[in-house]
């Protein structure tokens, strides 16, 4: 593979975001510079406020910034699409459709033109597979746990095989050991599909144990990037032994003297 398509997958260059309002423009974005290397996991944290989900939708395709460019794999993103698999933290998931039935229109949607039912069904009955739902393909979203419906979500948007995967809290709503659960699940799926993640988290620890690398945003109006912080801790990773990893410790700290000591002021100042 092209080096300066693996080390810059996914390229951030001059990018600004101003939305119209009725009090006038509202700067929400600056002079965000970022690359993100192929197969890397990035998460994106910051207070609220400071355009994290606005920088997600931005590379997912569902807005255009008002300045600068965005490109994945050396084409520049124009829209949403099946290359980039976003996961909400809402699961969004329909109602009245079962688990399979709801991955199998996204599955349906991308190879539908080159693949038989079978081999769609298959897809889908992977996708499931990969995050623990096989026996519950046949539920319907109003008869499974808040996380599960967050597997399926995310196993909605593996089926797709996407280059890049997208997510914006999407365990935030959810209670502390299911989010624990789904965290060291997620590291699992990231180390068997080498997927390249970019994740919207205000958790520092969440930050700490799936990234690769944390890129903590300023306080908004008109946010930038602060600072990245390389996290650079073996994998596969454990929960329990990173708790007495000192290398650990050092990163958590990193993150939480940014985001509480440094950015402190301005939030206190906006309040």
């Amino acid at each position: 593979m092209n080096e300066n398509l693996s080390t810059k997958y996914i390229q951030i260059a001059g990018v600004g975001q101003t939305f119209k309002t009725n009090k006038g423009p509202f700067v929400a974005l600056r002079d965000i510079d970022l690359t993100v290397a192929k197969g890397e996991f990035v998460t994106l944290i910051g207070h609220s406020g400071c355009g994290k989900s606005t920088l997600l939708n931005l590379i997912a395709g569902l807005t255009r910034p008002t300045q600068g460019t965005l490109i994945c794999a050396n084409r520049e993103i124009a829209g949403p699409g099946p290359d980039r698999g976003v996961v909400f933290q809402n699961h969004s998931l329909l109602p009245w459709l079962t688990c399979s039935e709801n991955v199998y229109l996204a599955v349906e949607r991308v190879f539908g033109a080159t693949e038989t039912k079978a081999q769609l069904k298959a897809r889908t009955e992977a996708a499931l597979a990969m995050v623990g739902l096989a026996p519950a393909a046949q539920k319907r979203p109003g008869e499974i746990s808040g996380g599960m419906k967050q597997r399926v979500g995310i196993a909605r948007a593996l089926s797709m095989e996407p280059k890049v995967l997208l997510m914006d809290e999407p365990f935030g709503a959810l209670d502390a050991l299911t989010r624990a659960k789904l965290q060291d699940e997620l590291l699992q799926i990231v180390a068997t599909t080498h997927s390249t993640v970019v994740m919207v988290t205000h958790d520092v620890d969440e930050a700490v144990l799936l990234s690769d690398r944390i890129v903590m945003l300023t306080n908004g109006p008109a946010a930038t990037i602060g600072e990245i912080l390389a996290v650079e801790l073996p994998r596969p990773r454990s929960r329990v032994e990173l708790a007495e990893n000192p290398d650990h410790v050092h990163y958590r700290k990193a993150v939480i003297d940014f985001l509480y000591t440094r950015q402190a002021h301005v939030e206190k100042a906006a309040a």
